[in-house]
């Protein structure tokens, strides 16, 4: 099945969960000089014009980046949160007006030194033709074809650190567990891997298949970070939260990630919380 479009949704609560922590992720990868390989398994488009047809339909953005966006200057004084929006500012053709949201490919290649690499897989041919399209630099390479497959065939990496973002749509509920595997197959090849994987938190809680078989799959140092827009009730209806998993975390992710999502959670929701802890221990 591949009706999924991220344009209907760009911009919205679990963009701004999720890109976060890549940023943060990103920022410490790159404090030290050797050399890393990103790896995207679901990139979409790369650039979200909020204008377009689709992202207008549902202006998901509207309880997502825009709250963000018009209090930025009293967020500024938040290191990651401070940082994320000051890098949001490069994306847009006019610095002052949000016009644009930028997917995770360009969160990942926004920094790009001459020594990294980058690969974007996307399975769905629109989406693809969209991201090639894209006006992408430095060592990027754009894949049409199953990101999970993908990117346990291409393991290991040359680069001596590697990057793994893991986002489907989870349209099917087999994808629950095919990423487990995944992420359990990627670091049988590359141990050390820094691997995030985002998931929905929906009434039905299909998101625990993934998080017990990841966890039986005997995987250490997995920390996991959820953000809930709603708490779950009988009334919730589609996605009331965003969750992330992230094996072999950076030091002091936790932290700067509790520190911004708390600045985050009031802007766009009163009901709005956070919490990270271990899901698997050292």
């Amino acid at each position: 099945m591949l009706s999924y479009q991220h344009a209907y949704h760009a911009g919205n609560f679990a963009d701004v969960h999720k890109h976060l922590t890549l940023h943060g992720v990103i920022d410490h990868l790159l404090r030290k000089e050797s050399p890393v390989t990103f790896i995207d398994t679901h990139a979409g488009r790369g650039l979200y014009p909020l204008a377009a047809e689709e992202t207008s339909r549902l202006h998901e953005y509207r309880q997502g980046v825009l709250p963000l966006w018009e209090e930025r200057e009293s967020l500024m004084d938040e290191a990651l949160l401070g940082d994320w929006l000051a890098a949001l500012v490069e994306a847009q053709p006019e610095p002052r007006r949000l016009s644009h949201y930028p997917g995770s490919p360009w969160w990942m290649g926004r920094r790009l030194r001459s020594r990294d690499r980058q690969l974007l897989f996307e399975l769905h041919p629109g989406e693809h033709a969209h991201l090639a399209g894209q006006p992408l630099e430095g060592d990027i390479r754009t894949i049409h074809g199953d990101g999970l497959k993908g990117l346990v065939d291409r393991l290991p990496v040359k680069t001596p650190r590697l990057c793994v973002l893991i986002d489907p749509s989870y349209e099917r509920k087999q994808e629950y567990v095919e990423v487990a595997q995944a992420v359990l197959a990627t670091l049988h090849k590359a141990r050390h891997a820094v691997v995030l994987v985002w998931y929905p938190l929906l009434p039905a809680g299909r998101h625990h298949e993934l998080l017990d078989a990841v966890k039986a799959g005997g995987v250490r140092k997995v920390w996991r970070s959820e953000f809930r827009l709603q708490a779950p009730g009988h009334e919730a209806r589609g996605m009331f939260g965003s969750g992330m998993l992230v094996v072999n975390p950076p030091w002091g992710l936790d932290q700067r990630l509790a520190a911004a999502m708390g600045r985050v959670a009031p802007l766009l929701s009163g009901a709005a919380s956070y919490r990270g802890d271990w899901w698997v221990g050292e």
